[in-house]
């Protein structure tokens, strides 16, 4: 949850400022909690989190305290479903007393049927305010449970969202139940928080076409991936598909404003391919070339959700798409010779990937592994 008090009440986060992608031993990104500090999410940057990360679930907030109703929680929800996540949401919590909890809940649960959250999702209380802060552990503990209570009302499973330094400090955490967030993250094998729901690890992931840093979350167990339906009808499903477009149509006209990098290389194509006129799926295909063809290009460039290369012709230049957002190649390079990357501390399938211009997929699939397996420092990994 992106909430400046945040950081100060997880004590670990204030040690370093580091990037927090999929380092060398990270956890898992199972998990994004999003908000209105993210803007408007669109159903493509969703399926890309999922394709190209692993991302299952989708927690949004719902609402604040008696009042607050987070803007973008509908859009956010219907477009999570659309990109066939599942979708939770969460509370930030004012409450002090134990009649507060109760209003609290009865708002969030309302809010949340309003903006279209299915029943069955988890709804969390994220207790991490001030409010909290000046109370015991066992008025914590009451409040707490009185919300959760209330809000299983609405249909919904309820759950305890708050930082590793207050988790059975200022208010009790059990085994098997919580969502708790502790970081920097830093690479030595361990996976905290084991026994809970689930860890949030970081809070400056990056996603491929999303703009900013996301809070990013191990699940230990299914408790935020089931007992909830995948789909739902938005209430407005022509204006959520209209706004899909614009977002979309943003989303990569941003991805377009990348430089177009030099690629001399040569390949050999496995498939055919489109040779287009310019680097756009619905400009003119220029011819089709079979596979076996030999195709030397001279730039590249990610755009319009595709990964171009420039093949410089007689009258002009051929553009051929080498894959989809993903970058998954349509042509192998001919020859043997591949230039490689001596992995160091501190490095990520992320950050080496956006380091040579390719997507994790394609960096790890061209070395014969998954973005799931642990990469070491000392190691090769062919980037070329």
């Amino acid at each position: 949850m992106k909430l400046k008090n945040k950081l100060a009440l997880t004590g670990a986060a204030t040690m370093v400022a580091l990037f927090l992608g999929l380092n060398a031993n990270a956890a898992r990104m199972d998990m994004v909690d999003v908000s209105n500090n993210n803007g408007y999410m669109s159903t493509a940057e969703y399926v890309s989190m999922r394709n190209e990360f692993g991302v299952k679930a989708v927690t949004v907030k719902i609402s604040e305290g008696g009042t607050y109703k987070d803007p973008y929680a509908a859009s956010n929800i219907a477009n999570v479903q659309a990109a066939g996540m599942y979708i939770n949401g969460y509370h930030f919590a004012r409450y002090a007393t134990k009649a507060q909890a109760i209003a609290e809940a009865d708002f969030a649960g309302k809010t949340a049927k309003a903006a279209g959250l299915p029943v069955g999702a988890v709804l969390a209380t994220d207790v991490e305010s001030q409010e909290a802060n000046s109370q015991s552990k066992a008025t914590n503990d009451r409040n707490n449970k009185a919300f959760m209570k209330e809000i299983q009302k609405f249909g919904y499973r309820a759950d305890i969202y708050t930082s590793g330094s207050w988790a059975n400090n200022k208010m009790t955490i059990k085994s098997k139940t919580s969502w708790i967030a502790a970081y920097p993250f830093v690479p030595a094998g361990k996976n905290w928080y084991s026994t809970n729901h689930a860890w949030q690890w970081s809070s400056t992931a990056k996603f491929r076409i999303s703009y900013g840093g996301f809070d990013v979350s191990q699940l230990n167990d299914n408790y935020y991936s089931a007992g909830q339906k995948s789909t739902v009808k938005p209430t407005n499903k022509a204006a959520v598909k209209a706004n899909n477009r614009k977002a979309n149509k943003n989303t990569y006209h941003s991805a377009a404003s990348a430089k177009w990098v030099k690629e001399a290389k040569t390949y050999t194509l496995k498939t055919a391919v489109k040779l287009r006129a310019s680097a756009s799926t619905s400009s003119n295909t220029i011819t089709v070339l079979p596979a076996g063809t030999t195709v030397k290009t001279d730039q590249a460039i990610i755009q319009g959700g595709y990964r171009w290369v420039r093949q410089p012709r007689f009258n002009g230049f051929g553009y051929l798409a080498t894959g989809p957002a993903s970058n998954t190649l349509e042509y192998v390079k001919s020859g043997a010779t591949h230039t490689y990357y001596k992995v160091k501390y501190g490095d990520s399938w992320w950050t080496i990937a956006q380091r040579n211009g390719l997507s994790m997929t394609t960096l790890a699939n061209q070395n014969g592994k998954t973005i799931y397996i642990t990469i070491y420092p000392g190691q090769r990994l062919v980037v070329r």
